[in-house]
């Protein structure tokens, strides 16, 4: 599906879709209200049933994930709800799945779940941290995700490089400096990942993603970025420093996460190449934006030659990092 699609397929969501979607797929009478929620990449919305009970109802933007995708993203949150790992797990609609489908629109309900995001105080914090993304890392190593995106240099980022090359995103004044680049990326770091364990993860795990509920502690909120890579991944992201700057807050994340998990320390090697890819994952999400008007006015400057140069610029000095060994 085209970005150009996608943004139509949003269009065509007006209120009384989404409210006949949603009511529908939960067998209840819904007020007339829904109450849009900031999310740039989906369509998420808070609806209310004439009882009170309110509802979150998000619609995957069209083209970004296939049903088996999404479908694999619900599963993995079911089973960490299983295990009483504290997560909002998607409802079970009317035919029995999490999945629905609005005007070939897929779309999830959620229960409504408030909390403030978490913010680490003490060292037990940190510690807590560690100790809940470790729980539902345990889950995630039990089995694959076929259909979700595998974090790997040789996969994801080869993908997102020639998606930004192919696509002619990149403009005819720095493409060959940047497909130059973009091989001495994957060359430095692919070497870096053998040996390592992919298992499920959330994929965005940041402090924005945890929450605190008063008497239920950290709630793992969003997987909607789930993928299969290493554990690692779900760490550095919490961090509020480089290593080595951050190396403390890592040492108590650690001996959190080994309370229910090893962890290989070997693959502390990983961050600064995953902190490079995660750069290219971005810049190729976001040229699949750049159909979207509210992305053309936000970023009005996104992909010209200027752009370009400073993206090369700072990918440059992020492989530098890393072929030093350690962080800037």
């Amino acid at each position: 599906m085209s970005d150009t699609t996608a943004q139509s397929g949003f269009s065509e969501l007006t209120p009384d879709v989404l409210l006949e979607a949603v009511e529908g797929a939960l067998a209840v009478r819904l007020t007339a209200l829904a109450h849009p929620l900031t999310s740039y990449i989906n369509r998420v919305y808070e609806v209310a049933a004439g009882d009170g009970t309110r509802y979150i109802a998000k619609f995957y933007r069209p083209g970004r994930w296939t049903a088996a995708a999404i479908e694999q993203e619900h599963a993995f949150v079911v089973e960490c709800a299983a295990e009483e790992i504290p997560v909002v797990s998607p409802l079970r609609l009317s035919h029995g799945g999490t999945r629905g489908e609005a005007g070939g629109i897929s779309f999830a309900v959620y229960p409504k779940r408030a909390g403030r995001p978490f913010e680490p105080i003490d060292d037990e914090d940190w510690r807590r941290l560690g100790r809940v993304t470790a729980r539902v890392h345990v889950v995630g190593g039990r089995r694959p995700a076929a259909d979700r995106v595998r974090l790997w240099p040789q996969h994801s980022t080869a993908a997102d490089i020639r998606h930004l090359l192919d696509g002619g995103f990149v403009t005819a004044r720095h493409r060959r400096t940047f497909a130059d680049l973009g091989r001495a990326i994957l060359d430095v770091i692919i070497p870096v990942f053998e040996g390592c364990e992919a298992i499920r993860i959330h994929g965005d795990c940041h402090p924005g993603n945890l929450l605190v509920r008063p008497g239920e502690g950290l709630m793992v909120i969003d997987f909607d970025d789930m993928a299969m890579g290493p554990p690692v991944q779900d760490l550095w992201m919490l961090l509020p420093e480089r290593l080595p700057d951050a190396a403390r807050q890592m040492r108590l994340i650690l001996e959190g996460y080994e309370d229910f998990r090893e962890f290989d320390d070997r693959t502390l090697r990983l961050i600064e190449p995953l902190r490079i890819m995660r750069i290219l994952y971005f810049l190729a999400w976001c040229s699949r934006q750049t159909g979207d008007p509210v992305f053309s006015r936000n970023f009005p400057d996104w992909g010209n030659d200027a752009f370009w140069g400073r993206q090369i610029a700072d990918l440059t000095e992020q492989l530098d990092v890393i072929r030093r060994g350690r962080p800037a």
